[in-house]
């Protein structure tokens, strides 16, 4: 399921936006009323929904959706004159007065389409650097030599290290080759 933060001015809107999702079976991360909260939330996660009103303390809707990583869709609820004028195509529009059918099919199919774009990102894994490969080249050499292993078994080894400790292969190949130097 996707990551929704909802983003109001007035706090009261926002909850109630909340609790209308959370009555059908979303999971609401925070609710915000300003777009620097929301900046805050959004460095910890990788994907997600913002689900936002028009303007803000501190920004608006365009400078918000300026600011997220490529990974976040928005969902603006506005005025019909406010939806009219939003040109940016990255921004999905629900207009008010607020119809639940609307906002719930519209929020589907927000979450359908983030559920495909993960499986994309999955089926399809990160390239690693030049410098990446190097790093787990020499990590390689460095258990082959000390602990006389083959380069399947040094590989399979930064694998499971990496999969124990939550770091990238990268990361543990480097710790590798950090404590080599004591």
């Amino acid at each position: 399921m996707s990551s929704i933060i909802v983003v109001f001015p007035k706090a009261e809107d926002g909850r109630n936006i909340r609790n209308l999702l959370t009555r059908h079976g979303y999971e609401v991360t925070a609710v915000c009323t300003m777009g620097s909260q929301v900046l805050n939330y959004v460095d910890m996660m990788r994907d997600g929904i913002i689900v936002s009103g028009y303007k803000f303390r501190d920004m608006n809707y365009l400078d918000l959706k300026s600011s997220l990583p490529q990974d976040f869709d928005m969902l603006l609820l506005g005025s019909a004159r406010v939806c009219e004028e939003c040109a940016d195509p990255g921004i999905i529009c629900v207009t008010m007065p607020l119809r639940v059918q609307d906002l719930m099919s519209t929020l589907e199919m927000m979450c359908m389409n983030q559920m495909r774009r993960r499986r994309q990102r999955r089926s399809h894994p990160r390239q690693r650097s030049e410098e990446e490969k190097k790093v787990l080249r020499e990590a390689k050499s460095v258990l082959m030599e000390r602990n006389h292993m083959t380069e399947e078994e040094a590989h399979r080894y930064i694998q499971k290290c990496s999969m124990d400790s939550g770091t990238s292969l990268t990361e543990t190949a480097q710790m590798v080759l950090a404590m080599n130097k004591y």
